[in-house]
């Protein structure tokens, strides 16, 4: 487990009573059978924003905290233990670092203070087919107008900004602007999905961040995607335990078998070695340490591995209830299997990972 700070141990305390008291996994169940287009409670994100949580890793002098990678990925971890649905990954960590990368000064001022305070949400539009694969890109820019469609948009029934992967470079289009075509794609985690299309859109290039600018901010989304991924498969372990505790099959306490015994230890083990994999990386942002793109790759492969497994326990380790809508157990399989895909699968990062290392 990461050494905390004083000021960090505070927000990740925070974070875990306001999940619990406010919006525990209840929550979520009312919000998906409530009537939510965007996939979430504008009210719940608002009141993450007063918390200061929208602008964890904006700069002070644009509204945000400074506070750090690390900080965000404690936020994100509890509000996955709670399934929390927000646009605080796709938003106040992906676009936001976008703009933090390479943005220019009017544009840093434009959007990071409205992102910080939650008045914007932003979002990144990548990926054009069935899987991630930001190398197969026909978005063009002329004159200053995009056009392209993007599929499998987190957040992107709500966003009001997109961050927008081209031939070109990385762009800017304002979610209000004549030409956006939004289509809702209702997947199994019942989240904002969309797919996207930009049709002569005006849009606005980062210019700063180098070549590698989309990788920088991708990196920085998967990374924070693995923490709460990472907060989902602790919260399903520890559901799971207590529910072996107290489930009497044959006169004895399920947790007494030797044989679920080892399951569960096996899983304990692969939840410490993905929080290692995650912290690491984690730690990394704040570092700056070059490694930044190998050391995302594999914490995103071990979350996706770990909570494709532990959820998958989960369900099976709670009988046949578990896959019924009264115990939340499944929610957890859910959202873990969009999660899995979203900016790559562990197949995906298995291999950019051994790219890297020059395998």
């Amino acid at each position: 487990m990461a050494i905390l700070s004083e000021e960090q141990t505070m927000l990740r305390d925070m974070a875990r009573e306001w999940t619990k008291k406010e919006n525990p996994v209840g929550a979520f169940r009312k919000m998906r059978d409530g009537d939510f287009d965007g996939g979430f409670d504008p009210a719940v994100y608002g009141q993450m924003a007063e918390m200061g949580w929208t602008g964890v890793i904006i700069p002070e002098d644009q509204g945000g905290s400074d506070f750090g990678y690390m900080s965000l990925g404690l936020v994100l971890e509890e509000t996955g233990r709670s399934l929390t649905a927000s646009p605080l990954l796709a938003s106040a960590l992906g676009a936001a670092s976008a703009l933090i990368l390479g943005g220019s000064d009017a544009q840093k001022e434009a959007w990071l203070p409205k992102i910080a305070s939650g008045e914007a949400i932003g979002t990144l539009a990548i990926d054009e087919g069935p899987r991630h694969d930001p190398s197969k890109c026909d978005t063009s820019v002329s004159d200053g107008k995009l056009s392209g469609t993007k599929m499998f948009v987190p957040e992107g029934m709500s966003a009001g900004l997109f961050v927008v992967s081209a031939k070109d470079g990385v762009y800017l289009v304002d979610g209000s602007a004549d030409g956006i075509t939004r289509s809702d794609r209702s997947l199994v985690d019942q989240r904002g999905w969309a797919e996207i299309s930009f049709d002569g859109v005006p849009a606005e290039k980062l210019e700063n961040g180098g070549e590698d600018l989309l990788d920088q901010v991708l990196d920085r989304a998967r990374i924070g995607a693995a923490a709460e991924m990472l907060g989902m498969a602790s919260e399903a372990f520890d559901v799971t335990l207590a529910y072996l505790k107290q489930r009497v099959q044959f006169n004895q306490v399920l947790s007494s078998f030797q044989a679920l015994q080892h399951r569960m230890a096996d899983l304990f083990g692969e939840i410490e070695l993905m929080r290692s994999a995650v912290e690491t990386a984690l730690a990394a942002l704040d570092d700056k340490r070059p490694d930044i793109a190998m050391l995302a790759s594999q914490a995103k492969a071990v979350a996706s591995d770990t909570i494709h497994h532990m959820s998958k326990e989960a369900v099976q380790l709670h009988g046949g209830i578990g896959m019924t809508d009264e115990y939340a157990i499944g929610f957890y399989l859910k959202r873990a299997r969009t999660l899995e895909q979203l900016w790559g699968s562990s197949t995906f990062h298995r291999e950019r990972f051994a790219r890297l290392n020059d395998y």
